[in-house]
C-alpha cells in the first residue's frame, strides 16, 4: 500500500492512501443529556491520523473498494482516503465523492420534526394517530416512540432484505409510496408493547417521514432543503427520491453477495424508495460534519429540543439512542453523538462530540460485509481517543451491526 498526500484527482487507477491537514471552511429509565460523557474538542486528545489510515487500509484488504474519513477539528480538517470509487474505472477515492448514507439520513428527518415541536405543530408525547388517523392499529405509540425506535413496530426490511443481492435487484427500480412501507410493517405482529424496549425499525423512521409530510403541506425533499440544507449552505447534500443517480461526482457502492467469492454488485443506481425519510439522502464527509456540528452547537433546534433529542435510552453495549440520534461510548471513556448508516454499497460512521467541536464522518463503499463494517467502528477510536494506551488497545469493541437493512441479522 501506498502512502502520500495527494492534489484531488491525481492517482488514478492507483491504490492509495493520502492525509491532508487544512485549514476549516466555514419505558425504559430515560436518562438526559447531562449524564452523558461531556468532553468537548478543546479536552481531546489530538487524533491519531496514523491509526487512521491503518483503519481504512485494514477495511480495503477486508474487502471495501474504496475507504475514506473526514475530521473536522477546531478549525482544522484531517483528510483520509484509500483505494478506488470505481471498480471499472480504478478512480481513486476523495473525500469529495458524493455518497448515500443510508440511516445518518434519520438524524436530518428527526431534525425536522424538532424544528416542528419548536414551531408548536407537534407534541412529541402525542399519539401518531393523532396527527395520521387510522395509521396505526394501537393509539398508545407516540411520536416519542417512534422517533427513539420504542413504538414495537416490525422492521419491513427484515424479509425486504432476507436474501441480499435478490432483495435489493426486486426493489432497486420500484417506487413505494410510505403508506406502502408501513403496510408492510403491519401485516407482522409487533414486536413489543409501546414504550417498552428499544428495537431499532426502519417503520419508525418512515413514519417521521409522513408525519413531515402531514404537517407541513410539503415533500420531504422541500422540507430537507429549506430546513437544513439551504441554511447550513451543505453542496453535496442531495434528496433526489424517487431518481436513481448521485449527482456530480461520487463513489460507487458495491453490495457484496451472500454467496462467497461471488463478484460484488454496483449497486449505486437505486431508487432508494424502500427507505426514503429513514436512509434516503446523499452527502459528503464535509457535508456530514457541518450539519452534525450545528446540530449539536443549537444552530438547528432550540435548547429545549436537542435536550429532547438527547433523552436517552439503553441501545446495546456502550450506545445509548435518544430522538433519531445515537450516543456511542468509546474505549476512553468519550462519548459521541450522531448515526450509522448502511445502505447497499455503502458503509457510514458519522458522530461529533459533545459540543460540536470535533466530527468524524467515514465512509466504506461496500456493504453486506460484516468485518469491514466493524473495522471502520475503529475510525471513531482513532479520531476522539487518540494513540491509546497498550490497557485500552486490548479493549475489544462492540460487534456492529446491519441495522438499516435486515437489522435482525448479525453480520459477523
Amino acid at each position: 500500500m501506498a502512502s502520500a498526500t495527494v492534489r484531488r484527482g491525481t492517482a488514478v487507477g492507483a491504490v492509495l492512501l493520502s492525509l491532508l491537514a487544512v485549514p476549516a471552511h466555514a419505558a425504559p429509565r430515560e436518562s438526559t443529556a447531562s449524564e452523558a460523557g461531556t468532553a468537548s474538542a478543546d479536552a481531546l486528545p489530538k487524533p491519531d491520523l496514523t491509526g487512521l489510515r491503518s483503519v481504512l487500509g485494514a477495511a480495503l484488504k477486508q474487502g471495501a473498494p474504496g475507504a475514506m474519513a473526514r475530521i473536522d477539528d477546531a478549525g482544522t480538517v484531517h483528510l483520509a482516503a484509500t483505494g478506488v470509487a470505481d471498480r471499472t474505472t480504478r478512480r481513486a477515492i476523495d473525500n469529495a465523492d458524493r455518497f448515500r448514507i443510508g440511516s445518518v439520513t434519520k438524524v436530518f428527518t428527526a431534525t425536522v420534526l424538532l424544528q416542528l415541536v419548536d414551531e408548536k405543530k407537534l407534541n412529541l408525547d402525542s399519539s401518531v394517530n393523532h396527527y395520521l388517523p387510522g395509521l396505526l392499529p394501537d393509539g398508545r405509540i407516540t411520536v416519542r416512540h417512534v422517533l427513539s425506535h420504542r413504538s414495537g413496530l416490525y422492521d419491513y426490511t427484515n424479509e425486504m432484505f432476507a436474501g441480499t443481492v435478490p432483495g435489493f435487484e426486486a426493489v432497486r427500480t420500484k417506487v413505494f409510496t410510505l403508506r406502502q412501507l408501513v403496510d408492510r410493517s403491519l401485516r407482522r405482529p409487533r414486536t413489543h408493547a409501546p414504550g417498552a424496549v428499544y428495537s431499532y425499525s426502519n417503520t419508525n423512521f418512515v413514519i417521521a417521514g409522513m408525519l413531515v409530510r402531514k404537517l407541513t403541506g410539503h415533500s420531504l425533499r422541500t422540507e430537507y432543503q429549506n430546513r437544513i440544507i439551504e441554511p447550513l449552505k451543505l453542496r453535496d447534500t442531495f434528496y433526489v427520491h424517487p431518481g436513481t443517480d448521485i449527482p456530480g461526482r461520487h463513489a460507487r457502492g458495491y453490495l457484496t453477495p451472500d454467496q462467497a467469492g461471488a463478484a460484488p454488485v454496483d449497486a449505486t443506481r437505486q431508487t432508494a424508495s424502500w427507505a426514503q425519510s429513514a436512509g434516503a439522502l446523499i452527502s459528503s464527509t464535509r457535508d456530514v460534519n457541518t450539519f452534525l456540528t450545528a446540530l449539536l452547537r443549537g444552530r438547528l433546534t432550540s435548547a429545549a429540543q436537542l435536550a429532547q433529542m438527547q433523552r436517552w435510552v439503553s441501545a446495546g453495549t456502550s450506545q445509548a439512542y435518544g430522538l433519531g440520534l445515537r450516543r456511542r461510548t468509546l474505549s476512553c471513556g468519550v462519548s459521541v453523538y450522531g448515526h450509522t448508516g448502511a445502505v447497499q454499497g455503502y458503509y457510514t460512521y458519522a458522530f461529533t462530540s459533545k459540543d460540536g467541536g470535533r466530527s468524524l464522518s467515514a465512509l466504506a463503499n461496500t456493504s453486506n460485509n460484516g468485518t469491514v463494517l466493524n473495522t471502520m467502528l475503529g475510525t471513531l477510536e482513532s479520531a476522539f481517543c487518540g494513540k491509546r494506551t497498550k490497557a485500552t488497545r486490548g479493549v475489544t469493541t462492540p460487534v456492529e451491526r446491519h441495522e438499516d437493512i435486515a437489522p435482525g441479522t448479525a453480520l459477523d
